[in-house]
């Protein structure tokens, strides 16, 4: 259908150059090149130079030019030099399009023009600056061949319901293999089963219901960690650090301890040039809220993530999902070059275009769980059209396929087999088309499967493979080993921390509502003194919202710590990047210099307009004990956060617990009942105000409206003992999560 068009412009081309050739023929005197170009100056390296850059076109009227200019020369090629009989008029008609003309006999083009007069072909067509400036070569470096080889796997989950409890079947006997070098594509409708199946086969989630999944013909191991890349579907990246950073960090934390820090931050250079992200290297990856990096970028330093460890087997969860057209067949085609490195890779799918769908090895079709088709790509149309299923029209075989998988059967031939289960008059058989149910379609196309092509596909599977026991062997060689050392792993963690998380701390709005508040303070209590008793009621109040007000801004801000960051914990301990102890360490010290900052601010603006104690350690005294109630207050939000891991349930428990410890702060009411007065020894809102009584009247009066003022030395040991037990309790709630590798 689409060589119509092409043939009449093909004809018309030919007829208008020969029109013109003869034309030129009969009457003609002068100078084929003069005339073309206006001069007696030959054709000049300059002029060719402009026409070939103007040719291929950077903008959408230059690219119609181009289809033009294509056209022509096509029916240049195919021009019949018998139609002719002078050569200046063949050379009139061959260059009428291009505005040029040039005599073949007595006229020798200089070697270094041809280059910029060859014929026009797709790869003259500029790439989409989104997918790449360049072919993008991916370094074949020697890595171990994998063969993976999965028989008849199923996996069913429990759902617990109010009452009751029930198993759902997510894979039914799904079975087979792929090379090393081979691209093995998984397809199918949403809620079909190909995540689920992905994870299984990366060893992500546990060993399936049914079934075995073989690497080299040996089961799954831990061990296997180190050779294994997974690309989530969802972009799990920080948002404030750079593409060069990102890769950086990966390297130094996944490389093997072998080689030294210049050689892994060299191996991170390299991967952003073999995805061809240098144009962005120094741009922020950006997240919803901050300005970054492009989709299609993004996807590609996530895989760079992966590769950058040599993997044997990388596995990608719908690469392509929200990229243009473009992007996404570049994104196969980085597939396709690391492949050829002798890698195996498997990826999940949705909805490819044609040119995408023609660029994979191997095809698995998934529907509802089931196998509809496992096989070479290219032979998955010949397969249904042997089971009598075709398209109607010109169709995507992506989109005819994914069709099939739904039971939809518009515009697709019906097997007569399929015509004949139909009941003529049976609404639970057929639609209001008189098409088959989605049902009936599934049932059989599962059962053309089985009868066909499935025991021929499990024979070959059930055969041992000839793999050499030395590769065999090597599967499991390999110990299994930290990339960098528990001091190395928290120096990095600590400065990944730090870089990430300076944007959020001191953002406009966070600097101005501490100085405004301290201002409003410091207005309402200017030079309020404390030399008289009635002077030291009313400081104690400053006091007391000092001790509530940095008590209740650090439990909101880390109880978000742990739920926000979950996906990339999962995502970097099932990659076994670094140890459970060095991130939690890493991560709650890299938030005191920055927890550090704001308050001595907030104290340098209230400290000295409410004309506190005039003394350089009691203001340095104030400082250290606000610092403690923060710490403290910090640790109770990473216990509620990484122990409930919902952030609703967290913010309620926590508003609850703070408001606890603000009324039993010894303020609101001094005599607490006996029943109850031990919350005063869980509050480090009451601990923080007693020691900043004792820093600023302990001279003047032992007794300060209703609280005994103390040494100090119980305030600071509960506070300190609230700092290390809430971080214990949220490192061992971090400890029983469960990770989605099982590990």
């Amino acid at each position: 259908m689409m060589d119509k068009p092409s043939t009449t412009s093909l004809l018309r081309t030919k007829s208008d150059q020969l029109i013109e050739a003869i034309s030129a023929a009969m009457g003609a005197t002068k100078s084929p090149v003069s005339e073309a170009v206006g001069g007696p100056e030959s054709l000049s390296r300059k002029s060719s130079r402009r026409l070939a850059a103007a040719s291929p076109g950077r903008s959408s009227s230059s690219i119609g030019k181009n289809t033009h200019i294509r056209k022509s020369r096509s029916a240049q090629l195919k021009f019949d030099l018998d139609e002719v009989s002078s050569g200046a008029a063949l050379s009139r008609a061959s260059s009428a399009s291009l505005g040029l003309s040039f005599s073949f006999t007595g006229f020798t083009v200089p070697p270094d023009e041809i280059a910029d007069l060859k014929p026009f072909s797709d790869d003259d067509i500029p790439e989409d600056i989104e997918a790449g400036t360049r072919k993008m070569k991916i370094q074949a470096e020697p890595t171990l061949p994998i063969y993976l080889k999965f028989t008849e796997v199923c996996y069913k989950v429990v759902i617990k319901g109010v009452t009751s409890t029930r198993e759902k079947e997510i894979l039914t006997g799904i079975s087979g293999s792929v090379d090393p070098g081979e691209v093995l594509a998984m397809m199918g409708p949403s809620g079909s089963g190909k995540t689920t199946l992905l994870s299984l086969l990366g060893g992500r989630i546990k060993e399936p219901t049914g079934g075995s999944i073989t690497y080299n013909e040996q089961p799954y191991s831990k061990l296997l960690k180190s050779r294994i890349g997974f690309v989530t579907q969802d972009d799990i990246l920080f948002p404030h650090l750079t593409v060069r950073e990102t890769l950086t960090y990966a390297a130094r934390l996944r490389l093997p301890k072998t080689l030294t820090k210049e050689e892994k931050e060299k191996r991170a250079i390299d991967v952003i040039y073999e995805l061809g992200l240098e144009r962005c290297q120094d741009t922020m990856i950006g997240g919803s809220f901050v300005r970054g990096v492009s989709g299609g970028e993004r996807k590609r330093v996530c895989i760079g993530n992966e590769i950058i460890i040599n993997p044997s087997l990388l596995f990608l969860d719908e690469p392509t999902s929200g990229l243009d057209s473009t992007t996404a067949l570049r994104m196969v085609e980085i597939l396709h070059d690391i492949a050829e490195t002798g890698k195996t890779v498997i990826t999940t799918i949705h909805q490819p275009s044609s040119r995408l769908f023609h660029k994979f090895d191997k095809l698995i079709l998934l529907g509802k769980g089931s196998l509809l088709y496992f096989g070479k790509a290219s032979e998955a149309m010949v397969y249904f059209s042997a089971i009598g299923c075709s398209p109607l029209i010109s169709m995507n075989p992506a989109e005819f396929l994914l069709d099939l998988a739904n039971g939809n059967l518009n515009d697709v031939s019906v097997p007569s087999e399929l015509e004949d289960r139909v009941q003529i008059g049976n609404s639970d058989r057929e639609t209001g088309n008189g098409k088959p149910t989605p049902i009936v379609v599934h049932e059989y196309l599962v059962e053309a499967y089985e009868s066909q092509v499935a025991e021929s596909e499990k024979k070959k599977l059930m055969a041992p493979m000839m793999i050499d026991e030395d590769l065999k062997s090597k599967v499991f060689s390999i110990k299994r080993e930290w990339g960098a050392s528990w001091c190395e792993q928290y120096s990095i963690l600590f400065r990944r921390g730090l870089k990430e998380r300076r944007y959020d701390y001191f953002s406009w709005l966070r600097i101005t509502q501490v100085i405004a508040t301290a201002l409003i303070l410091g207005m309402l209590w200017w030079q309020s003194g404390g030399d008289s008793p009635k002077q030291m009621r009313e400081q104690s109040g400053l006091l007391f919202f000092i001790a509530v007000f940095w008590g209740f801004f650090p439990v909101f801000t880390a109880i978000f710590t742990f739920p926000q960051e979950r996906a990339m914990l999962n995502k970097e301990r099932s990659a076994d990047m670094y140890r459970l102890s060095a991130y939690f360490l890493a991560r709650t010290t890299s938030d005191i210099p920055l927890d550090l900052i704001l308050p001595v601010l907030f104290l340098l603006v209230v400290y000295f307009m409410a004309g506190l104690k005039h003394e350089a350690d009691a203001f340095f005294l104030t400082v250290l004990t606000t610092f403690l109630c923060i710490v403290a207050a910090q640790g109770l939000g990473l216990a509620i956060g990484a122990t409930l891991m919902d952030l609703k349930k967290a913010t309620t428990l926590a508003s609850v617990t703070v408001m606890t410890f603000m009324l039993a702060g010894g303020y609101f009411v001094k005599k607490v009942p006996v029943f109850i007065s031990w919350l005063r020894y869980l509050s480090y809102n009451y601990q923080t105000y007693k020691l900043l009584l004792k820093v600023q009247y302990k001279e003047k009066n032992d007794w300060v409206d209703g609280i005994k003022v103390g040494s100090g030395v119980k305030e600071v040991c509960i506070l300190l003992a609230m700092v290390f037990g809430y971080r214990l309790l949220a490192y061992i709630s971090l400890r029983r999560m469960k990770l989605h590798s099982g590990a």
